[in-house]
């Protein structure tokens, strides 16, 4: 482990096999402060100044580990080897099906009970902006070929971004897809919900889904004339509640927006905003698709500070490859070879509107 000097950090609580979980911090010279978790990897604070110079933490989550643990949302985590859905939990690469766990409906939803978000990672650096961790997937762990192993690298920049790097490989032929589950509400984490905050994605297309198990159906369909229409900054709120079925399955959004690439490597595809606050974000990647969720499914979640989140307290927008794509030939493969490294990155930047 390399370590430049003694960086800020805090003891954050025991997990059940009492292992001890520390909560790092990084910065910059804007007076931007990130909190990470060494349990699941996961992004506990983002703080950033609003518009009158206040701080504010705009990312739900819990005060301690155990909430991190025992919580089903997935707040902050770095999810994989494959986060979203496979269908009917199992995969199949080079004629070998593998079984997987099977933890929503008949499905495998960010690799269930093993996967990465409930490990404990290892530090591998920490230095004033940047903090480095790693953890090993190892083979069938998760129901997938291969010890996997990767490192995410978080960095706070001088423009008020959070970049999150993931590097990850395999010693055998398997599927890596890993997100981040941030839940955002520019507003501060205290902030009721995010219906009036405004949204724009470059997304000309979206992958519907079968029902409410929420698999696509592998279409590839225009948001020309649906509520899934972001082109235009549009309120989160404006459609959410509309007569279309798509809606209805995830009871609001819940669904993968795939991006309008125009070229290779990182690209500005989302921009949010709130103007009670006047903090907005923009987000880049260089994957091909997106999760759009409006926390549908959180109901009475205490977290940090006393806060109870509630139904749309927050948006996601977790960067990808496609939902179910391992077993969707129209979609782009997460499947990669033996050896062969996963590279990607997503930052989340911050400024006054």
């Amino acid at each position: 482990m390399e370590q430049v000097k003694e960086m800020e950090q805090v003891k954050f609580g025991l997990t059940k096999n009492g292992k001890e979980a520390t909560k790092y911090f990084i910065s910059n010279d804007n007076g931007m402060r990130v909190g990470i978790i060494n349990y699941g990897a996961a992004i506990a604070s983002v703080e950033v100044k609003d518009k009158d110079g206040k701080v504010r933490d705009v990312v739900l989550g819990y005060d301690n580990v155990t909430g991190y643990e025992n919580g089903g949302c997935f707040f902050g985590a770095t999810v994989g080897r494959n986060c979203n859905r496979i269908a009917n939990s199992q995969v199949e690469i080079d004629g070998v099906s593998y079984k997987l766990e099977a933890n929503d409906n008949e499905n495998n939803l960010h690799s269930a009970s093993k996967g990465c978000d409930k490990l404990m990672w290892d530090l591998v650096k920490h230095e004033e902006n940047k903090l480095v961790l790693s953890c090993v997937s190892h083979d069938l762990e998760q129901g997938f070929p291969g010890e996997l192993k990767v490192e995410v690298t978080f960095e706070v920049t001088e423009d008020n971004g959070l970049s999150l790097s993931y590097s990850a490989v395999s010693d055998k032929k398997t599927v890596i897809n890993f997100t981040n589950h941030s839940y955002f509400n520019l507003g501060g984490h205290d902030c009721k919900d995010v219906l009036n905050q405004k949204l724009q994605l470059k997304s000309s297309h979206y992958t519907p889904v079968i029902d409410q198990k929420s698999i696509p159906t592998g279409e590839i369909a225009s948001v020309e004339g649906t509520p899934f229409d972001f082109r235009e900054a549009k309120e989160i709120g404006r459609d959410i509640e509309n007569d279309f079925e798509q809606l209805k399955f995830g009871t609001g959004y819940d669904h993968n927006m795939v991006i309008d690439k125009e070229k290779d490597g990182l690209e500005k595809f989302a921009t949010a905003y709130c103007s009670e606050t006047g903090i907005a974000m923009d987000v880049l990647t260089d994957l091909p698709g997106v999760q759009l969720y409006t926390g549908n499914f959180v109901n009475g979640e205490h977290g940090k500070d006393g806060v109870v989140y509630g139904k749309r307290s927050a948006f996601c927008l977790e960067t990808q490859y496609f939902p179910n794509s391992v077993n969707e030939k129209n979609f782009e493969t997460p499947v990669f070879d033996a050896n062969e490294e996963y590279k990607t990155t997503t930052i989340y930047r911050f400024y006054i509107k």
